[in-house]
């Protein structure tokens, strides 16, 4: 990584940094990794599959939303309280779901999590931008992002290996078991790093006024969200194309979501490497291309399908997706000091709800799977005039 002095200083930053990974994967793990068991889920409770996607849904929702109040609540107590209260309300609502009886029972029990995890997700941010600092912090999100991308690679695994072992409640004890070993280690090892915790209403118009009114912020995290919408489009249309119209296995289905994870993998290790060498920038200019030629060779090459043209464009997109959302992110945090909190959780209502609100507002045009995801990698092509304008190099010539 970037730790190369070994005084006790850069020690301590490590060692707070791994915790960090740790609290980042909350969310992507409590997604994941029962994705193989939603078919015993249906069946156990005798319902339509749709209400056990269902339960993604609800996490997703609450994840939003919930991020506007856990934010706040950082700036003012701190973000390793709220760390270790999300933790523990993720603990309790993965027991829940294992000891759920009924569909509604699993509902509740998944929006708690979702509660829960942008707990989590909001500390986690928050601290990367107190410790370091305006510049650090986007390599550093980029290294958080490399972490969360194993999951989606790995957790299927478990998951199945965990559904077919034991059955699918297994996946809810092993939430609970990583929320108690985690919660454990960050209760003895993760500092508070809040610089100045805040006094008054925790809850102000003017706390996220003063957030939403910055345009650095605005356009950065409008970029995160985006950019998220293009993951969110192939995540939902990858199925329909792969599985429905070209018959592809669900094993080879599975096989090339994991090839496109170790993608992304890639792309998140080496954002920060290029962001040492050429600046914030340089490295958003580079991702918004990339995203521009993974949408036109969608257009290109979707009348003449197979899964590897259509993943071409997608693993493009990817690469693009990460070095894009490190950069953008460590940016858009960057003019907030003692507002970190409130700003990451704004971040993340960005990244979540909006990603999600886009994408649903594109697929009910009815528009054919290929050309609806290459008109979200193409929304982006503006942000690369704003990113070559005067106003768009003054950003990034302020030094917070």
């Amino acid at each position: 990584m970037v730790f190369v002095k070994s005084t006790p200083a850069y020690g301590a930053e490590k060692r707070q940094f791994m915790l960090l990974i740790l609290l980042v994967l909350f969310s992507p793990l409590a997604i994941d990794i029962y994705l193989p068991a939603l078919p015993q889920i249906a069946e156990s409770f005798h319902v339509e599959h749709t209400l056990a996607q269902d339960t993604i849904s609800l996490f997703l929702f609450a994840m939003g939303i919930g991020q506007l109040v856990a934010g706040p609540l950082a700036d003012k107590y701190g973000r390793r309280t709220v760390a270790l209260v999300g933790i523990v309300i993720y603990l309790i609502s993965a027991l829940l779901a294992w000891g759920a009886q009924t569909i509604e029972w699993m509902l509740l029990a998944r929006l708690l999590q979702g509660i829960g995890a942008c707990a989590t997700s909001v500390a986690a941010f928050a601290t990367v931008r107190d410790t370091f600092g305006p510049e650090k912090s986007g390599k550093m999100i980029s290294y958080l992002n490399g972490a969360i991308c194993f999951i989606p690679a790995l957790a299927p695994i478990l998951g199945s290996w965990l559904t077919q072992t034991f059955d699918w409640r297994a996946n809810f004890s092993f939430m609970a078991l990583y929320a108690l070993v985690v919660g454990g280690a960050l209760w003895i090892g993760m500092k508070e790093t809040n610089p100045s915790p805040q006094s008054g209403k925790v809850f102000h118009a003017n706390r996220y006024w003063s957030v939403l009114k910055n345009p650095m912020f605005l356009f950065h995290a409008s970029l995160c969200m985006l950019s998220m919408a293009v993951i969110l489009a192939y995540v939902t249309s990858a199925p329909i194309v792969l599985m429905q119209q070209m018959g592809v296995s669900m094993n080879e289905f599975a096989a090339w979501f994991g090839i496109n994870a170790v993608v992304n993998i890639i792309a998140c290790l080496t954002a920060p490497k290029f962001m040492d060498k050429f600046g914030v920038h340089k490295t958003l200019v580079v991702g918004l291309l990339c995203m521009v030629i993974a949408g036109v060779l969608m257009l290109v090459v979707s009348s003449q399908l197979t899964p590897m043209m259509f993943m071409l464009p997608i693993f493009v997109s990817s690469l693009s997706f990460a070095w894009i959302l490190g950069a953008a992110a460590g940016k858009a945090l960057a003019p907030f000091g003692d507002k970190a909190g409130t700003a990451a959780a704004l971040l993340g209502l960005f990244q979540m709800s909006g990603a999600g609100l886009v994408v649903s507002l594109v697929q009910r045009l009815g528009l054919e799977p290929t050309f609806m995801i290459s008109i979200h990698m193409l929304i982006l092509t503006p942000a690369i005039i704003i990113l070559l304008s005067s106003v768009g190099r003054g950003w990034h010539k302020i030094e917070v």
